[in-house]
């Protein structure tokens, strides 16, 4: 039997954050730090400080964590970068997950929209983001997963998704509305990406950075996944 839905959802293209938005990745993240930390002789951090730390890509973790414990200087940050997405690469589904909700989701979205375009764009690299991506499950749901180093820039810089947009654009056969492309996050980076992009952002207070999200001023919010169906509806009468 079909999944009910709430009706039309009138959305020319619909962005998803990763972490903190898609998906749970605070503990591999937390312990991919901690051992990059413990190879260069550092202290550890506890999960919850790290978490401060996500959102801006890997060498922005990665120096934010450098400072945190000792002080950034650019000859550690060699040797801990390739250390970091070595050890991450190896560990990225230990203990990540799909947020509840999120998944049922999707599919309640694909059927208020069947042809809706939905992609994801993150900070992280891309090649952890398509891997974790394929084996949660989340793949199927996307026609492309750009990365922090799919581009010259990263998030907040729009380029990721004015790039995403001309590509829906193509797919639908006309030009995809600003006013009516979403992008989905749990932090000020996705805010201020949208807003960069002159498109709308949804908010996840769920995610692993709510404070920071609620001063940002999404254009709404919600606290649960599966939330965003309503929420989108609501945003795109």
């Amino acid at each position: 039997m079909p999944e009910e839905t709430s009706g039309e959802l009138r959305c020319d293209l619909l962005v998803f954050d990763l972490d903190g938005t898609l998906i749970d990745s605070e503990q591999d993240l937390a312990a991919s730090v901690n051992a990059t930390l413990a190879f260069l002789g550092r202290e550890q951090l506890p999960p919850h400080r790290i978490a401060e730390f996500i959102g801006d890509g890997a060498a922005m973790l990665v120096r934010r964590a450098l400072e945190a414990t000792g002080g950034m200087d650019e000859v550690a940050f060699a040797q801990a970068i390739p250390f970091f997405l070595d050890y991450y690469r190896a560990h990225n589904l230990d203990f990540t997950y799909v947020y509840p909700g999120v998944i049922s989701e999707l599919r309640k979205i694909r059927a208020a929209a069947p042809s809706l375009p939905m992609a994801i764009l993150t900070n992280k690299p891309y090649r952890p983001s398509r891997v974790i991506c394929s084996g949660l499950g989340l793949s199927e749901f996307f026609f492309a997963n750009y990365g922090g180093d799919s581009f010259p820039t990263k998030k907040p810089d729009p380029e990721g998704m004015q790039a995403l947009m001309e590509e829906a654009s193509r797919m639908l056969g006309r030009p995809v509305s600003p006013q009516r492309t979403v992008l989905v996050g749990d932090s000020h980076v996705d805010v201020a990406t949208a807003r960069n992009a002159g498109v709308l952002c949804l908010g996840c207070s769920y995610g692993l950075a709510p404070q920071k999200l609620r001063e940002a001023g999404p254009d709404a919010m919600v606290d649960s996944p599966t939330k965003w169906l309503d929420a989108l509806q609501a945003l795109l009468p």
